[in-house]
């Protein structure tokens, strides 16, 4: 309800720079178009009424498509008046009426936005498309008429350069540095002129990157392996072959969605089908009306041209200015650190598996996932289709709240909350004292209108702003594949540990103590958010741990000490592979962001750039990245851009921080868990991230137990972290 949160639009790709030059003191840009709105198209519209809803979550089943354009409308009307308000207030300005005034303004706004945000993640159809093509560019024009707003960002500095007499606390005083800071790296010193341009850039990204997620999206969906004879599910495991039966089609179809595409090529016996089904995943969004590649290239070169009119060498580097990493350089080499060992280990698997295969047929990159399998099974006696069977999702996600319970005290009960999608489950979120914390609801399961990958976002954000106290509503969303009705779902271990991680980044909204929605929840660095959520994931193959969820679907017997051994001696195999996939993809990322104008102009094809990125860096033909250019969503159509490295850096700080619970001797150790809770989920952004981190730990992380973790030697330092 909150303007920050129109700053925070991912699906926008709002990130700017800022290195001074001329002076503020124009005139308020214009919006770029004239809004109107009649009393007749908002009647009867939900996002004009106060919702009655448990818990205050969207009235799901009364709002509309044709709800959203007069809402939003009506939302940047009110933001528009709003924001002249304080921009023209004829008294000196103030911390309450400059910066709370913004911090409170575009409430209605930021309701409909934060729905229409989720829904068109989870619900996209024809209509929500197209809207998204006219809201998206909309918002980014509200956003820079009022970032670049000379007389507005005055009393901001104003007010900044008086912060010391003012007496602030301490979450009044980070409330002031980050609002001077956004407008400031938004562009709002920038000299008049340059920010006409650097608003007409914002349009045009707004445009491509939207554009670029709903072909990926199309591409997703156009694509299906349709198995017809029963010889073809050879190998296929019973449960996953009864998930991928489709009636309608009468035969078992696997899509690109990333649970039924690992599974696939991991258990398929079929050559010929993994390759088709691998060519696909790798080649969508890559050719015809859905390409992404000329979209891939044209944003690369507007966000070029961008950071030159804000003064910095490449988009890159403005985006790691404010990150833990610092610079591009920073990024690289520590990703280069990791990539070293990890492209070692990938060669050793790799011969693995050849020497596996004999003379038959030269190992290819879409065999990669079978034989891992078949050299582990071989090697270690396991078998994913051994352990699946004790990873019923029911009990998984019971295992992460007990896991919460112990370390932090929170309770979750189930609550009947009408969703918006019937296989949401909704859960009333409590502190150890009883404090209601949030909402929690979660969205497990793939279908055709929700886009892929796994994450956490917000229908609502917490606040507590003049004694009114607002909890956060927060959403998990995964795509695992649909069991058959009345049969429970099977996960694989992999997915088990991206649950935990994306509950974590759900405990980081809801366990907030932080009174402002610009740093309450999931804030700081890229490079620093991924940490709660990544830490979660140590806890899954704990043996304590285990033996809570971890339990057979039929049976309930816990997983056998045994299999865990087992489970715990094989769990860096092929980490080589593992490694190297992302470490490629993290590399591909900044290479994009560190170009130039000149040189982004020079590119002509994607497919072509990204080759050449990965041969200099010497990936091997047999490993893909994990994403390609043209269905890299995270740095195309999100906000990740010179930030997917983000994951690895966060890593040593989660490899780091759960060494604190193994010195302890407890993984429930309450002291560091006690620390853990109140400097990391419940501060936000409220100091820097260094910080923050050396207040849970007592000290700076050590990329030591990141490296360990994977089974890599460590070697020294060269070019640091």
């Amino acid at each position: 309800m909150k303007l920050s949160n129109l700053f925070g639009l991912a699906l926008i790709a709002l990130a700017l720079g800022a290195c001074g030059g001329g002076e503020s003191g124009s005139e308020p840009l214009p919006s770029g178009e004239d809004i109107t709105v009649t009393e007749a198209e908002l009647a009867n519209n939900p996002f004009m009424e106060e919702w009655t809803t448990p818990y205050g979550v969207p009235p799901f089943a009364s709002i509309e498509n044709g709800h959203y354009m007069p809402a939003i409308k009506k939302g940047i009307l009110e933001l528009r008046a709003e924001i002249a308000d304080i921009a023209t207030n004829p008294e000196a300005p103030t911390f309450d009426n400059t910066i709370l005034a913004l911090e409170t303004s575009g409430e209605t706004l930021d309701r409909v936005r934060s729905t229409f945000g989720n829904i068109t993640g989870t619900e996209l159809d024809d209509e929500l498309r197209a809207l998204q093509t006219e809201i998206y560019p909309m918002l980014t024009r509200e956003y820079d008429a009022i970032t670049l707003n000379g007389p507005l960002f005055d009393r901001i500095r104003a007010v900044y350069e008086q912060s010391d007499s003012l007496g602030l606390d301490e979450q009044d005083a980070r409330l002031l540095e980050l609002r001077h800071r956004s407008f400031v790296r938004a562009g709002a010193a920038l000299a008049p002129d340059v920010k006409d341009k650097v608003a007409e850039i914002n349009a045009q990204i707004s445009s491509a990157t939207t554009e670029f997620g709903q072909n990926l999206l199309a591409a997703t969906k156009a694509f299906k392996l349709e198995l017809t004879d029963e010889a073809q599910t050879a190998g296929l495991s019973p449960d996953f072959k009864a998930s991928i039966w489709d009636d309608d089609a009468g035969a078992w179809v696997v899509g690109l969605n990333r649970s039924a595409y690992e599974t696939f090529m991991t258990q398929s016996e079929n050559r010929e089908l993994r390759e088709q089904l691998f060519n696909g995943y790798r080649l969508r969004a890559s050719e015809g009306e859905h390409d992404n590649g000329p979209i891939a290239i044209k944003i690369a070169q507007l966000r070029a041209q961008r950071a030159e009119l804000m003064g910095y060498a490449s988009h890159a580097h403005y985006q790691l200015e404010t990150r833990m990493a610092k610079t591009p350089k920073g990024a690289e080499d520590f990703l280069l650190r990791v990539w070293r060992p990890g492209l070692e280990r990938a060669k050793e698997e790799r011969a693995d598996m050849q020497a596996m295969i004999g003379d038959e047929f030269k190992f290819a990159a879409h065999d990669w996932w079978h034989y891992a399998e078949k050299v582990r099974k071989a090697r270690f006696d396991l078998d994913e289709n051994e352990t699946k069977p004790y990873f019923d999702l029911e009990r998984v996600r019971s295992g992460a709240f007990e896991m919460a319970t112990r370390l932090f005290g929170l309770t979750f009960k189930p609550v009947d909350v009408d969703g918006w999608n019937a296989v949401v489950t909704s859960y009333d979120v409590m502190d150890a004292d009883g404090t209601h914390l949030g909402l929690f609801m979660t969205d497990m399961y793939a279908r055709d209108s929700k886009r892929g990958g796994a994450w956490m976002s917000t229908y609502r954000n917490a606040s507590n702003i003049a004694g009114k106290t607002i909890r956060p509503i927060v959403t998990n969303n995964l795509n695992l594949s649909t069991p058959p009705e009345g049969e429970p779902t099977l996960m694989r271990f992999s997915e088990v540990e991206t649950l935990f991680h994306e509950f974590g980044h759900g405990l980081h909204g809801l366990m907030t103590k932080i009174d402002y929605p610009m740093f309450s929840g999931v804030d700081g660095p890229r490079d620093y958010t991924e940490f709660p959520a990544q830490i979660l994931e140590h806890w899954t193959a704990e043996p304590e741990m285990l033996a809570i969820y971890a339990r057979h679907y039929a049976s309930g017997d816990v997983i056998p000490a045994e299999l865990v051994e087992r489970m715990r001696v094989a769990s860096n195999f092929n980490q080589g592979f593992t490694t190297t996939e992302y470490v490629a993809a993290s590399l591909l990322d900044l290479r994009w962001h560190m170009l130039t104008p000149e040189e982004a102009a020079a590119i002509m094809d994607a497919r072509s750039f990204e080759t050449k990125v990965l041969v200099e860096y010497g990936l091997i033909d047999e490993i893909e990245p994990r994403y390609r250019s043209q269905y890299f969503s995270h740095i195309f159509a999100g906000g990740y851009s010179a930030g997917y490295y983000a994951y690895l850096w966060s890593e040593i700080l989660d490899a780091d921080g759960f060494a604190a619970f193994k010195q302890a001797e407890d993984i429930f150790d309450p002291e560091t868990a006690a620390r853990l809770k109140k400097w990391v989920y419940q501060s936000g952004g409220l100091r820097e991230a260094d910080e923050l981190y050396r207040n849970f730990r007592g000290r700076d992380p050590s990329i030591e137990p990141l490296l360990e973790g994977r089974g890599f030697a460590v070697e020294e330092a060269g070019g640091g972290t």
